[in-house]
């Protein structure tokens, strides 16, 4: 008799306690999809003090708010490695401190993207300014590939100087700067040979074995992409704008064949990752279709946003993610583009992913039946009968956008409700 009193008190206690745990926000009936730890089935979230807390089916809980998920898919904070965020009021500089760069917290958290890296906005001689001016002011967080030039992106000749490359000094400003620069860049350089991409690549070894993102093109003619990818490159360095078709570079498809050419395989086998980075003018369907059709997918699907790109075929991530979609990648591929696997090609594997423990940085994803025309700049246009849309995305374990008030209560980010 006293044996089952003690042991009806002893549930009793366990129940109580278990109900007693209260999370900050407990997502409820979403399909989760989380590609590094194998999770693609619907699953609850809970998030407690910025954290992942639990991913579980049916949790039982208090939580100070409920998100209603169902028929909806969760999914990491989505992380665009290609982005122009070096918002500023300089005349006469392209993506450098200009008017060309956008704020990152208007065009992310409504897309589900929680992380960007600036793509060589900033370079080593101006870096401070960009993390007075952007990474400090940002909720999004910030991250940066830093321009090999020294001046940065400011566009036309200054881009060309290869008296402003300094690897020494480079790699300097990237240990200094540590927490933020994930690797170099190196953008628009219209030389002759590889001397600029050699002297990122020395930068990213004095730097501690950090990866180069290459976008090169403009000499004329072209010079050889194989000898770049396996000759200049190293195992975990990043070519971006991977579907281009534009004068001055060679592309990865055989035009003639519509089959991709043998060394960038052969690259992809070496260790060389291949990134959309989408843009104004580097994104063509008739380089990424026939790619996708063979089996060769982006290992990043990036959107190269500023505002020439965002006006113009690209629109923003989940419009280039739509368009992986229509082009035939499945949505579990689609979505490990966009998160697990750069948080791996920037050496962050802390992001892009819902393991327990890690910051809760998550997207709440809708896929929206009907008619839609994807085209590109060139004209060509895809029918689809999907799209991805965002219904809310949680960042560092706070609701920043709720498209529909899935949440309940309702309760926006407090950096917001104060003004």
């Amino acid at each position: 008799m006293y044996r089952k009193v003690i042991l009806f008190a002893m549930l009793t206690l366990f129940n109580t306690a278990l109900w007693a745990q209260e999370y900050t926000i407990l997502i409820k009936g979403g399909h989760v999809i989380d590609p590094k730890n194998g999770i693609n089935e619907v699953m609850d979230i809970a998030i407690a003090d910025g954290k992942i807390a639990k991913v579980a089916k049916e949790i039982q809980a208090k939580a100070q708010q409920v998100v209603h998920a169902e028929g909806l898919y969760v999914t990491p904070g989505l992380i665009d490695i290609h982005t122009h965020h070096f918002f500023g009021t300089e005349p006469n500089s392209y993506l450098r401190n200009s008017f060309t760069a956008i704020p990152p917290d208007g065009f992310t958290f409504r897309n589900g993207v929680t992380t960007v890296v600036d793509a060589g906005s900033p370079g080593w001689r101006n870096f401070q300014i960009y993390k007075d001016q952007t990474i400090d002011h940002a909720k999004t967080r910030v991250l940066a590939f830093l321009n090999i030039i020294g001046e940065g992106m400011r566009g036309g000749a200054y881009e060309q100087d290869l008296n402003d490359t300094d690897p020494k000094m480079a790699a300097l400003v990237a240990r200094q700067f540590r927490p933020y620069i994930v690797g170099f860049k190196i953008a628009h350089f219209e030389g002759p040979d590889w001397t600029i991409v050699d002297h990122a690549v020395e930068a990213g070894k004095q730097a501690g074995d950090l990866p180069v993102m290459v976008d090169f093109g403009g000499s004329m003619p072209p010079l050889p992409l194989e000898e770049l990818l396996l000759n200049h490159l190293r195992k975990g360095d990043i070519l971006t704008h991977c579907f281009a078709q534009i004068q001055g570079r060679e592309s990865i498809v055989d035009p003639t064949t519509k089959k991709v050419k043998s060394f960038a395989w052969k690259a992809r086998e070496e260790g060389r990752y291949f990134d959309v980075g989408y843009g104004g003018i580097s994104f063509s369907f008739s380089q990424a279709i026939p790619a996708v059709k063979e089996g060769f997918y982006p290992d990043a699907i990036s959107t190269d946003i500023h505002t020439g790109s965002m006006n113009n075929a690209m629109k923003d991530m989940l419009s280039v993610m739509s368009k992986c979609l229509v082009m035939g990648m499945r949505l579990e591929q689609v979505i490990a583009a966009s998160t697990w696997q750069p948080a791996q090609m920037i050496k962050r594997p802390e992001l892009g992913s819902l393991s327990i423990g890690m910051e809760a940085d998550i997207a709440i994803l809708g896929v929206r039946e009907g008619t839609f025309g994807y085209f590109d700049y060139t004209g060509y246009k895809v029918k689809g009968d999907q799209k991805l849309e965002c219904e809310m995305t949680v960042r560092g374990g706070e609701i920043v956008y709720d498209l529909n008030g899935i949440s309940d209560p309702i309760v926006l980010a407090k950096k917001r409700t104060e003004h």
